[in-house]
């Protein structure tokens, strides 16, 4: 079994990190930031996003667990002194895996070869300054015309996200759906949106086409891009899949209770 830990850079990580290492070294473990067979990460959930995207090109092969010192660990759901469980869970094969659906974005631009992102949390599009104006197509048919501050694409992960604060539906994690979410509306004699939080089954298609925008924000989970003569955005379930190593028996349900209710 080879791992890899990452961590947030405070000095109460380092020193889980160096103790976690220390028993997954005595217990016959060997460290690979490579091609690592689980990640631990130790923070928060940013500090698992962050590991999501250094490893993004071995989700087929690769799990991620984390450890919790930060704000809130939604995806981090292990506590410091679970650490020696937690190591001789992972040592002896005790554990599950759990895949969850991510978020493919395509990005079109004026001359140039279009950018792909996958996405664990959400993707959020909005303009650098002013309303946003863009067309929304699902399945490739005309839905609205969006005004308004921006635009959020969610994960069933990333659903208690800032998908949740705008509003939107906390999904349970297998189920294989996307979500967009508006952000700040514009609604009235003129401007007109649903006004509310759709949830598209696999298989259909989100496609934003924006009106007379130049500068635009696009941020992918915890990184933000700033783009030009963005044409066309596209997103659609991926055919990739997070894993996550389950040692736990607390359940979906049991997160979100503990994250917003507890």
């Amino acid at each position: 079994m080879k791992y890899a830990i990452r961590t947030r850079h405070d000095l109460m990580s380092q020193e889980i990190r160096n103790h976690l290492k220390e028993r997954f070294d005595t217990l016959g473990l060997s460290e690979d930031n490579t091609e690592p067979d689980i990640v631990v990460t130790i923070g928060g959930d940013g500090t698992l996003l962050d590991a999501f995207h250094h490893y993004v090109d071995r989700l087929d092969t690769t799990a991620f667990v984390g450890i919790h010192t930060g704000h809130l660990g939604f995806y981090a759901d292990w506590l410091p002194h679970e650490i020696n469980a937690l190591a001789e869970g992972i040592a002896h094969g005790k554990y599950s895996i759990e895949t969850y659906p991510l978020i493919e974005v395509r990005m079109s631009k004026l001359n140039a070869e279009p950018q792909k992102y996958l996405v664990l949390n959400e993707a959020t599009f909005r303009l650098a300054s002013g309303t946003l104006a863009v067309d929304v197509y699902l399945q490739n048919e005309l839905f609205e015309c969006f005004r308004g501050d921006g635009l959020c694409v969610s994960t069933p992960t990333g659903s208690t996200a800032y998908n949740r604060s705008l509003g939107g539906a906390i999904i349970h994690p297998t189920i294989e759906v996307m979500q967009l979410t508006e952000m700040a509306s514009i609604n009235n004699r003129v401007f007109r949106t649903i006004g509310s939080p759709l949830i598209l089954p696999k298989d259909q298609t989100i496609k934003l086409i924006p009106t007379g925008a130049k500068k635009c924000i696009l941020t992918i989970d915890h990184h933000t891009e700033l783009h030009e003569d963005v044409t066309r955005l596209d997103y659609e379930l991926s055919g990739k899949k997070v894993q996550f190593a389950r040692l736990k028996a607390s359940t979906f349900w049991n997160r979100v209770h503990n994250s917003f209710i507890n």
